[in-house]
């Protein structure tokens, strides 16, 4: 059950958004300094619990843990969520669109077993609403005799990864509106073959309390920026486009000029590249991955395979292969949630465990899969805290957070000298991935090609295809110069968006299936 997101249509004229936004936007946060603990027995409303969610008692998340555990279920969690989110959109110095999003909701889930009883409301303020899915979500999980609700909630303190000093709700659209046409206007400047700049601009919080049936419960303010430059230039009558952009769980303080310069200096140069550019030659060739957005190779194509519940199911080429060597004993690679201020970092997942640092693939040896609680009980382990959803209408899954490959022992000169004749891989556009056979392709929008050591000309619309397990196996070198990427990716998966980080240092795969100019 659902309904459509509120959404205010804001003034488009400079003036009138000038003046409709000058104040900023109000948001309920939770005050620094007010996490505690409410002990066992103490059932009035706290503070720290007021500031976020005041409609949520810890009485009345008791009587819906209570009614969730009612039919038998083992296991149970509320999760509360609320969320502004603003966008600007600027086309050639006009201001394009305007818009404030407002959700909110309580998702409520039973679990029993494997099996998952899941409902959601929308009216977070209607005590009737609220019981009503529990009662809906405890039907689906029916088992054994009740559990027992919590009489309090142990708050846990989560690490400071990405508070800020100015919060979103207090950022009006006069202070982003300069940012946004001071790198509109850069890019511009960088060359005369630019006709058109858009750049688009977004800012949310995002408020998340959880309470377990075991009494935990977790308060969270997730904050999320993003800025898009895309430009469009004209040589000759050829027309060609690109972009950059840049992301985090970062403030306005964020936004500084030399910061603002980098995104619109990429964004021109990866656009003006594309008309000395061409297509490589087909085959069999051997793939440079350059450091960091080359990251969403590892991402999709293993990371995906190394999530639980696809092993659970036995549906990931990786089932069989825990405590195997999969790579070279140089290929150590993470999932983190601790990378402060980073896209994908979490301070808790949306299970309520704290995030943390995951090694899955230790010196070439696989030794972990990515947890949530579900998938963790299965296998007898501890939660790995990458149990996340999209919001309050989505039942958690295990997903990646901040995937990276760590740096290995050589140089990014080494290896690109290392190579007679083959590609570099710099900029992508998409990928899609099979996580049982582990066949992927990925589209290459800015590259190069090398011939005799060394970089021959840039290389552009390029298809690679390969497989994840044989593309490790394949790694030959990883360099030293290992990086996050800052751009803004969000994760797909079971009709669910997340936002995640990737990363990787320079690696050379011996070889990958390149479709160029002959295919």
């Amino acid at each position: 059950m659902s309904a459509p997101r509120p959404r205010r249509a804001l003034p488009t004229t400079r003036r009138d958004l000038l003046r409709a936004f000058a104040g900023g936007a109000g948001l309920l946060t939770l005050p620094i300094g007010l996490v505690g603990c409410v002990k066992r027995g103490e059932l009035a409303a706290s503070p720290a619990l007021v500031g976020a969610f005041p409609e949520l008692s810890p009485e009345l998340l008791r009587r819906l843990l209570s009614t969730l555990a009612s039919r038998g279920a083992t296991a149970a969690d509320v999760y509360a969520q609320r969320s502004r989110r603003n966008r600007l959109q600027l086309e050639d110095g006009v201001i394009a669109a305007a818009s404030t999003t407002i959700d909110q909701g309580v998702g409520l889930r039973a679990v029993l077993g494997d099996q998952s009883g899941y409902a959601f409301t929308e009216a977070i303020d209607s005590e009737e609403s609220l019981m009503a899915a529990a009662r809906t979500a405890a039907a689906i999980a029916q088992g054994g005799p009740a559990i027992e609700a919590p009489l309090g909630f142990q708050i846990g303190r989560t690490p400071a990864l990405y508070q800020l000093a100015l919060p979103w709700s207090e950022v009006g659209v006069a202070d982003k509106l300069p940012l946004i046409e001071k790198v509109a206007a850069m890019a511009k400047g960088m060359d005369p073959r630019i006709t058109k700049v858009s750049v688009s601009w977004t800012d949310e919080q995002d408020s998340v309390l959880l309470a377990t049936l075991d009494g935990r419960m977790q308060i969270d303010e997730r904050p999320m920026t993003r800025l898009w430059v895309e430009v469009t230039a004209a040589q000759g009558g050829e027309t060609v486009s690109n972009r950059s952009n840049i992301a985090g769980r970062e403030g306005l303080a964020w936004y500084t000029e030399a910061r603002l310069q980098q995104v619109a200096r990429e964004a021109v140069d990866r656009t003006l590249i594309l008309f000395e550019a061409r297509r490589p030659p087909a085959g069999e060739l051997p793939v440079v991955l350059a450091a960091g957005a080359s990251g969403i190779l590892l991402h999709e194509a293993i990371g995906h395979g190394l999530e639980a519940d696809f092993n659970r199911k036995g549906t990931s080429i990786y089932a069989s292969m825990l405590g195997q060597s999969i790579a070279p004993d140089f290929v150590t690679i993470v999932d983190s949630a601790t990378e402060p201020n980073a896209r994908g970092a979490l301070s808790v997942d949306d299970e309520g465990n704290p995030g943390q640092r995951t090694t899955l693939v230790e010196k070439g040896r696989l030794v972990s899969y990515l947890h949530d609680s579900l998938s963790a009980r299965h296998y007898g382990v501890a939660p790995t805290g990458n149990g996340r959803r999209e919001s309050f209408r989505h039942l958690p899954l295990p997903r990646m957070r901040c995937t990276f490959m760590e740096d290995g022992p050589h140089s990014p000169e080494e290896i690109v000298s290392s190579v007679q004749r083959g590609i570099i891989a710099e900029t992508f556009t998409n990928g899609q991935v099979q996580i049982g056979a582990g066949d992927f392709t990925f589209y290459i929008k800015n590259g190069w090609m090398i011939e005799g050591g060394k970089r021959a000309y840039p290389i552009k619309d390029v298809n690679i295809i390969g497989n994840g397990p044989e593309a490790l196996r394949r790694v030959k070198m990883a360099a030293n110069d290992g990086r996050l990427d800052s751009g803004g990716w969000t994760c797909g998966k079971d009709g669910q968006s997340v936002p995640v980080s990737q990363g990787l240092p320079t690696v050379l795969v011996e070889r990958l299936t390149v479709g160029g100019e002959d295919a």
